[in-house]
């Protein structure tokens, strides 16, 4: 199968089978006829707005069919899109709009106050062409997308990708996931996001298949979504099913239509997907890539042989290395930082040479992850870098404490912290968040570690949270938990620890 240009695809479902489903959320339902028409005339409307190549259109809109439509609008006449958080503050807002020199924001309503930029509510989008415009021709590296990084260490950074890091992604997908014109993908994840945009919506559409779009999760009725609509596949983040895995026992969804499920974008414990697995019937397939690497870089194979623990295996057209601190490649089993090449690498970060030349050194993306690579391939990820704790010289990797508490069945999530201290330089603390229907028995999670950790890797407290801190996609916001945001509610201390 040979994939047509990201920016042509409308016209070639349209094409191919007009009366074929395309995309769908709760308003209604698009063939593909139908995307090509709202496309089209959402091209149009651009142009009249004076949008034309290399501008940068920013949508500020939650999931919605129009997020999509003008996704592909935006490439059609040339132009660039810059997803923004809807959740982010007015200066927040501003900062990436000037940030990513956008020249059109749309937004769900009409904003209050005047806007330096010009700005289109959504639901004033033109629905119907007055005439053709067909499908600019758009080279391959013309910039396609400006994803904001969540700036959890600084100011969030544009990163810059092309046409030719999308269709690359895109057809790693495919191999990578067999997805074809059979599969239909529930888009759960934000659209502010790489991964949502890539996997589940550029994917699919790419490959033939269809879309529906979920306006947001909701642990409680989303198996009702399942099986009304009876997707083959989606992606989510660790918090997704760890939440879904705790659901009352009699929960008994059908689950038949689903091939597999990805779990991406932070690291999920092995018991969770085996627990997960085992209960819903359909293999759930973890992960891993970064935004810089236009979403994905490694995947547990659909068909086997999966191994639990690791993110699997490098997408096809993709090589991952282990490298020590001065970048030389390190043996089969050793610790060190991932590293990735490949066509899906970003361009780079707008406007930050000395940035992208510090990441990216001989085309090999330095990802700032630690992890190991088994004889077979299969990477196993142990932490971010700046991550990791020393206590006493010893290293100390969180996500190992982190498995070690989320396999407590009332602890719905860990993070794993180092806090300084005057003896051992560093010490670990952890936090924890009680699945539903639990109460944290905290003498039982202290017997838990001693179990199962050295004494040197248990926390020296244990804080637990009503609700761990979040950033936009999902993942725990460890920044929070080290500005000492959070507040506990209850403290364990663990004197052997602190004796060594």
């Amino acid at each position: 199968m040979i994939l047509v240009h990201l920016a042509s695809v409308p016209d070639d479902r349209a094409r191919r089978d007009p009366k074929g489903r395309a995309v769908s959320d709760a308003t209604g339902s698009l063939t593909n006829a139908d995307l090509l028409h709202h496309v089209a005339a959402a091209a149009e409307h651009l142009l009249d707005l004076g949008v034309g190549p290399a501008d940068v259109v920013a949508l500020k809109l939650t999931n919605r069919i129009e997020f999509v439509v003008l996704l592909f609008a935006a490439w059609r006449v040339g132009a660039t899109v810059t997803p923004v958080n809807p959740s982010l503050t007015d200066a927040e807002v501003a900062r990436q709009l000037d940030d990513a020199n956008a020249r059109l924001l749309v937004v769900e309503e009409e904003p209050a106050t005047e806007s330096t930029i010009a700005t289109l509510a959504v639901d004033n989008l033109r629905r119907t062409p007055q005439h053709a415009i067909p499908a600019a021709e758009v080279p391959e590296d013309a910039l396609a997308l400006l994803i904001y990084t969540s700036g959890t260490t600084g100011v969030p950074k544009g990163v810059m990708l092309d046409h030719a890091n999308l269709q690359a992604m895109v057809e790693m997908g495919r191999l990578g996931l067999g997805v074809g014109a059979d599969d239909h993908c529930l888009l759960i994840l934000p659209l502010f996001h790489v991964n949502g945009i890539v996997v589940s919506v550029l994917l699919p559409l790419a490959t033939g298949a269809s879309v529906v779009i979920a306006s947001r999760f909701k642990p409680h009725t989303f198996f009702d979504l399942v099986e009304a609509e009876r997707p083959t596949y989606f992606s989510a983040v660790p918090t997704i099913y760890a939440m879904l895995a705790a659901r009352p026992v009699e929960l008994a969804p059908d689950t038949s239509s689903v091939r597999f499920a990805i779990c991406g974008a932070a690291p999920a414990s092995a018991e969770l997907l085996e627990r997960f697995e085992n209960r819903y019937g359909f293999p759930l397939i973890e992960g891993y890539g970064l935004s810089e690497a236009t979403c994905g870089s490694t995947i547990n194979p659909v068909g086997g042989p999966r191994r639990a623990g690791t993110v699997g295996v490098p997408f096809p057209g993709q090589d991952v290395r282990i490298v020590d601190p001065d970048g030389v490649e390190v043996p089969r089993g050793t610790a060190g930082e991932v590293v990735v090449r490949g066509a899906n690498v970003m361009r780079g970060y707008l406007g930050r040479p000395e940035e992208t030349a510090r990441v990216i050194v001989d085309g090999w993306l330095h990802t700032g992850d630690v992890g190991q690579l088994d004889a077979d391939g299969y990477l196993t990820l142990v932490g971010r870098s700046k991550d990791m704790i020393i206590r006493g010289g010893e290293n100390i990797y969180p996500k190992e404490i982190e498995d070690v508490l989320s396999a407590h069945p009332a602890v719905l999530e860990a993070a794993v912290i180092g806090v300084p201290d005057p003896v051992w330089g560093e010490v670990v603390v952890a936090y924890v968040e009680a699945a539903p229907g639990h109460d944290i028995d905290t003498d039982d999670l202290k017997r838990h570690c001693a179990a199962e950790l050295s004494g040197y890797k248990r926390p020296v407290a244990l804080h637990v949270l009503d609700a761990l801190p979040r950033n936009a996609v999902g993942k725990i916001a460890k920044p929070v938990l080290r500005a000492g945001a959070a507040h506990p509610t209850e403290t364990i201390e663990n004197p052997a620890q602190k004796a060594g």
